[in-house]
């Protein structure tokens, strides 16, 4: 018999506690951020050393800064419009770039390009994600320029310009070869990413089948975690998914759409949980159904680290069927089994055991997916994917720059206007207060830290200012360090290149890592700029300028607040449009004409987004002052109705898609038709308080069928799609009245 490794659980304490240490430090080596970061180190150096052998230093640290700007929104994505990406970084820097060193003899013509240049950089955050490197990129350019010594001569400011461009154009060519050259491992990272995020939800899934844990505190735990992975997804959608034309290209798509599905079958586990923990005579069964969610999560995770570690695909160990563990620890099946009642609590042991056989199931499609990953990416089952060669773009974020997110945020009350204002007034009030104080100050290093401490919401500025602080504290010292040495320049290159791979590799997972070595890189560059190799370096009145910048960010987090709660009524109101949207695709069937149930995958994808944005809100809104945060009771209320309305709906689909056969469809289809129907109704924004009240027009005991006493038999699962249409009509009442009461 295969021989497996030993359960983690089986180890020592310490051991086990090494093991975990070690596990995830190894994750983050093999991530797709340290491959990025490591990435733009290497062309980072290279670029610099080839102008510093041909060129010498001076031209040598100009290039650096055009590098280091058009490398900040080279991350992982498509290889499609690469270019489009990055590009805008070098194309909107470099006029700020000349303006700053133009007016840097003239204070207040400086400080009114400085406060242009930070709203309009910080106004490209209307574009989310996309838009963020490309504001800091800006605002760098600026504050690097500050860094150099004053020019006054046009022809030195061209050439220092000509040579920020040249280096500005080497890295975009770098950007775009090394996309192309890391597609396939940024493919497997990404996916290992998801699996692994994934295996923690399963971990958290099996936590709540033992009734001693607070389970509203576990379900906001799943809650959080269900909101990083559709983060993630979304990213590992946006390379996996583009142009799966090669078929290692399509085992990770056919990969990643497997774990799509095991993600439904998980979300619909925690039906009827309430019930089967209120049974004692489950309790032992459901911890054999806990063990069975644990064995697949270690799995998913150990497959997860065999394709960040590149294994061979004979060599990624393949996950084993459970489904005969899970069929020997049920009870069996009686042979004529009462009517299922129509109430949602069930009490007699008769429907327990069937609840529990149901469960199983549930956690059987979950193993059943596992198996199907394991198996794509050993190469034993060929990738199914007709439809994702022909509508993949369906599924990835869009690539073309539109002015539509710009003028959505053009309102008073638009939080991206109101952090530019915000942010543009701290940078005014933080170059004026420089120009006046008592020691030699670097107004590039007080803007700096107000600009990477300040963020669009309080949660994030408190988060980054503590970093920030430490981080700067540890960089110096560092920094102090090194120049006591007197190292040469291709050194500092070589230094200030690592250290920019490492901000780069952190800034999504470990903050104060990104601001050590930011820090590190921020100084050499400046020092490089400003006396070249000179060893001089004045450790306090750096410290002084973080201390002060990071302070002035703080107390302008409170100027024209973007507070949490005047974005939740827009938040709540996509996510009931998206579960009404959702719900009108999950129960409509698809007739023989049709073959593709893309809608429905995208309204899928929709509802799961939707509600991760409100919890990420709601998460953010509790670093916020007590007397402004948003009704944290209604809005756990309305994630945790949203949340089960998902899962009643994903049981329903399962039930479409995969037993159809068992179904008496004479009788369930207008039974969809009425339950989406009276959905769409409940989730309305016509008739918010009144649909509640309303009947579905369908009860499960006005059924003649149901009178039979064997409807549990094999071939008619009717009464479950009955119960699940009932249950989910009851879920979207109370999701409405949630909403309603949420005012804001």
């Amino acid at each position: 018999m295969k021989q497996h490794p030993p359960n983690r659980n089986t180890l020592p304490p310490l051991a086990a506690w090494l093991q975990t240490r070690a596990q995830g430090w190894l994750r983050v080596a093999l991530s797709q951020y340290v491959t990025n970061g490591l990435s733009v180190a290497l062309g980072l150096v290279l670029i610099m050393l080839a102008l510093f052998e041909t060129a010498g230093l001076a031209a040598a640290a100009s290039a650096a800064v055009g590098i280091i700007i058009t490398s900040l929104p080279d991350v992982p994505a498509p290889r499609r419009r690469k270019l489009m990406q990055v590009l805008p970084a070098p194309l909107l820097g470099t006029p700020l770039f000349v303006l700053v060193q133009l007016t840097r003899q003239d204070s207040l013509l400086l400080g009114i390009v400085l406060v242009a240049g930070t709203f309009l950089a910080v106004m490209l955050m209307a574009w989310g994600k996309r838009g963020g490197p490309i504001c800091f990129s800006l605002l760098f350019s600026m504050l690097f320029a500050m860094a150099a010594p004053p020019i006054s001569s046009l022809a030195q400011i061209g050439l220092h310009t000509a040579w920020f461009m040249a280096g500005a154009a080497l890295y975009l060519l770098w950007a775009v070869l090394t996309t192309h050259l890391l597609n396939q491992r940024f493919r497997a990272q990404l996916l290992a990413e998801c699996l692994y995020s994934f295996a923690q939800i399963l971990r958290t899934q099996a936590r709540r089948f033992t009734p001693q844990p607070d389970h509203q505190a576990l379900l906001a735990v799943m809650l959080d975690q269900q909101a990083t992975f559709a983060d993630h997804l979304q990213n590992t959608r946006d390379v996996v998914l583009e142009s799966p034309t090669t078929r290692a290209r399509q085992q990770y798509a056919a990969m990643l759409l497997s774990l799509l599905e095991a993600r439904d079958h998980q979300l619909a586990c925690d039906l009827d949980l309430d019930v089967l923990l209120e049974q004692q005579t489950s309790i032992p069964l459901l911890s054999n159904l806990q063990q069975a969610l644990n064995s697949s999560a270690a799995e998913l995770e150990a497959l997860s680290l065999a394709l960040l570690l590149g294994r061979r695909q004979l060599a990624i160990r393949a996950i084993p069927d459970l489904r005969p563990q899970l069929v020997g620890v049920l009870p069996p099946r009686p042979a004529r089994i009462a009517p299922l009642a129509p109430e949602p609590i069930l009490t007699d042991t008769t429907d327990v055991a069937a609840l529990l056989r149901n469960m199983a199931d549930r956690i059987g499609h979950i193993n059943d997916e596992a198996v199907k990953i394991a198996a794509l990416a050993r190469g034993d089952v060929a990738p199914e994917l007709s439809q994702v060669r022909s509508q993949w773009q369906l599924f990835v974020s869009a690539t073309t720059w539109s002015w539509k997110p710009l003028l959505g945020q053009l309102s008073w009350r638009a939080p991206t206007l109101r952090y530019a204002l915000r942010a543009t007034l701290a940078v005014a009030t933080g170059y004026a207060v420089a120009l006046h104080l008592p020691w030699a100050t670097h107004e590039y290093w007080i803007l700096i830290t107000i600009v990477v401490v300040m963020r669009g919401n309080l949660a994030q500025t408190l988060q980054r200012r503590n970093a920030r602080v430490a981080g700067t504290v540890l960089g110096c010292l560092l920094v102090m360090a090194l120049l006591m040495t007197h190292p040469g320049a291709k050194l500092l290159f070589l230094i200030v290149a690592l250290a920019t791979g490492l901000a780069h590799a952190f800034a999504l997972r470990r903050y104060l890592y990104t601001t050590i070595a930011g820090t590190v890189s921020g100084l050499l560059q400046a020092h490089l700029l400003l006396v070249g190799l000179q060893p001089t370096f004045a450790i306090a009145e750096r410290l002084a300028d973080t201390v002060l910048g990071a302070l002035l960010a703080w107390l302008f987090s409170y100027v024209l607040p973007a507070w949490e709660r005047n974005q939740i009524p827009a938040l709540v109101r996509r996510s009931v449009k998206a579960q009404s949207q959702h719900a009108k695709l999950a129960l409509t069937l698809l007739s023989g004409a049709q073959t593709s149930d893309v809608h429905w995958r995208l309204a899928r994808r929709e509802a799961y987004d939707s509600l991760s944005a409100l919890t990420l809100a709601t998460q953010r809104s509790l670093a916020e002052p007590r007397q402004v945060r948003p009704p944290l009771k209604l809005l756990e209320a309305l994630q945790a109705r949203s949340y089960q309305l998902l899962a009643q709906l994903t049981a329903v689909k399962s039930l479409l898609l995969l037993r159809r056969g068992q179904l008496d469809m004479e009788s369930a289809t207008p039974a969809l038709q009425q339950a989406a129907q009276y959905i769409e109704a409940v989730l309305s924004d016509a008739a918010p308080s009144a649909a509640p009240d309303q009947d579905p027009g369908f009860s499960i005991a006005g059924q003649p069928y149901l009178s039979r006493p064997d409807w549990l038999v094999a071939t008619d699962l009717t009464p479950w799609l009955l119960r699940r249409l009932q249950l989910a009509c009851a879920m979207a009442r109370e999701l409405r009245l949630a909403a309603d009461r949420i005012r804001i």
